[in-house]
């Protein structure tokens, strides 16, 4: 008797990716397989793990729910379990409007699926199970991760924060901070299993500390992290500007495998809207903080969150959220175009915005940041960088027979394949030739091939999977996290 096939489709942030990892961890813990590539539900049990911060989330999630009912009609014992955000908001609504469903479970409760699944098979009856709060941190959980050298590292789940475009806080709660010495054994367990590159997670990072009672905890954490051997690079996402002290900068310049790339979050350049937002912080302290940190890290790549025509937004403020990009230089900017939210006070503020004005004040901000992004990296071309080699990258990589990874402060690199075996997870010494807006090439020879026990890993793990193609557990049963997301992926919510 073949074992029982699994589905998990994400939707969301890294939290949600984060999570999703776990639920396929669980699910294998209690026995069952990763369906192939491409199963598009074929499988016995379908997971959603959704995300509330859009405003057609749910359309989209039902629509999908929809294709699948006649599917599960014809297949017996399959069963649909929804979880993540929009489950934890619409719980009462889920299995009312796709009856089909056998599982709703939320955000503090992701550990309960395989025990919700068998309840629903037994009774036979759909089984909705919301946790108001967290009931144990998800880093105890069973994971499958999806990279064999790169991870995600949840620091603390929840936010204390009350921005009016975002409803994250009232899903996930209030900030929960995990012990400082359970993250240190994480991260110290996956360079173990080879991991070399790991990105500290949370709502909002560099919070970490208020539940503890210590201000200068996250920090702290940075630079243990840099006493960890075998660890080449720590990243972390995404910070908010009201928290991010001059402590944590002086450690992120002070520990060598700190790497100098930082997401800082600006959403508007109004102060104005930035008080409608109920940001805490104004322009003139968001720039100042872009100065400090390139004083103290010179060559730090920074990209932000922009939101363009939240409500009241007037011409005038648009063009103050210009002028911080010039000011700032962003390496990259992940821009959005404000859609409401349910549940948000900013869907109900006066003043929403016409739909065109949004798009046109959007197409100039996009305009004006491919060309500082293009500007910004064409200063790289003539450096050498130590790139990580990547799987996944460089999508034109077999036809240009080009490798790619990613530099030290993050920007994607295409580089020459060597002569000599190169494995995602090793690394390679390169000088920039040519500069793209979003990436740059290194044409010339490879100089130097590093092979590190990260490529062991990965090297490791293929060989495992081509043995057994589905439902193979990856790097500890309770640890781990995936790559991180291409640059062409929002890097959070859009919350921070």
């Amino acid at each position: 008797m073949s074992a029982k096939t699994y589905e998990v489709r994400t939707y969301g942030c890294q939290m949600n990716v984060h999570d999703s990892e776990r639920l396929s961890g669980l699910l294998e813990d209690a026995g069952y397989v990763r369906a192939p590539e491409g199963a598009d539900g074929d499988a016995d049990v379908v997971v959603f793990n959704t995300c509330a911060v859009r405003e057609n989330a749910d359309n989209k999630l039902y629509g999908n729910l929809g294709r699948l009912a006649p599917m599960k009609a014809r297949r017996p014992g399959m069963q649909i379990a929804v979880g993540g955000c929009l489950a934890q908001k619409d719980r009462d609504t889920i299995v009312t409007k796709a009856p089909w469903v056998d599982v709703v479970f939320g955000t503090h409760n992701i550990g309960k699926l395989p025990v919700l699944l068998e309840r629903a098979r037994v009774q036979e009856e759909a089984q909705v199970e919301i946790a108001e709060s967290l009931e144990a941190f998800p880093s105890t959980l069973p994971t499958r991760r999806e990279s064999a050298y790169a991870a995600w590292v949840s620091i603390s789940v929840g936010c204390n924060n009350t921005c009016t475009f975002c409803i994250v806080p009232a899903l996930r709660g209030k900030e929960k901070d995990r012990r400082p010495g359970d993250i240190l054994a994480e991260i110290e367990a996956l360079v173990a299993e080879g991991v070399s590159e790991i990105t500290l997670l949370g709502q909002n990072v560099n919070a970490y500390g208020s539940d503890i009672g210590d201000r200068e905890a996250f920090s702290k954490l940075l630079r243990a992290c840099g006493t960890i051997e075998g660890l080449e690079r720590v990243r972390f996402t995404s910070p908010h500007p009201r928290d991010f002290t001059d402590d944590v900068i002086a450690a992120m310049a002070e520990t060598p495998n700190v790497m100098p790339q930082l997401h800082m979050p600006l959403q508007s350049g109004s102060d104005t809207i930035l008080k409608a937002m109920r940001r805490s912080y104004r322009q003139e302290r968001f720039l100042g903080i872009i100065e400090k940190v390139r004083a103290a890290i010179p060559h730090a790549a920074i990209s932000t969150d922009i939101i363009v025509g939240f409500p009241g937004e007037t011409e005038e403020d648009f063009e103050q959220t210009m002028h911080t990009v010039r000011e700032a230089r962003f390496a990259n900017a992940f821009t959005f175009q404000y859609s409401k939210r349910p549940g948000t006070p900013a869907a109900t503020m006066e003043g929403q915005i016409p739909k065109e004005v949004v798009q046109e004040r959007y197409m100039r901000l996009v305009a004006l940041q491919e060309e500082i992004s293009w500007e910004e990296n064409k200063k790289q071309v003539g450096r050498t960088f130590e790139v990580m080699v990547a799987e996944g990258e460089g999508r034109k990589d077999g036809a240009t027979h080009r490798l790619s990874g990613r530099a030290p402060d993050n920007r994607l690199v295409h580089f020459t394949k060597p002569d000599t075996e190169v494995r995602p997870g090793d690394v390679v010494t390169v000088e920039i030739t040519y500069a793209a807006p979003h990436h740059l090439l290194a044409e010339g020879a490879v100089t130097a091939v590093r092979r590190t026990r990260a490529g062991d890993a990965w090297a490791k793990r293929n060989a495992a999977e081509a043995a057994k193609p589905a439902g193979v557990m990856l790097g500890l049963p309770k640890i781990g996290a995936p790559e991180p997301l291409p640059a062409a992926a929002a890097p959070g919510c859009g919350c921070d």
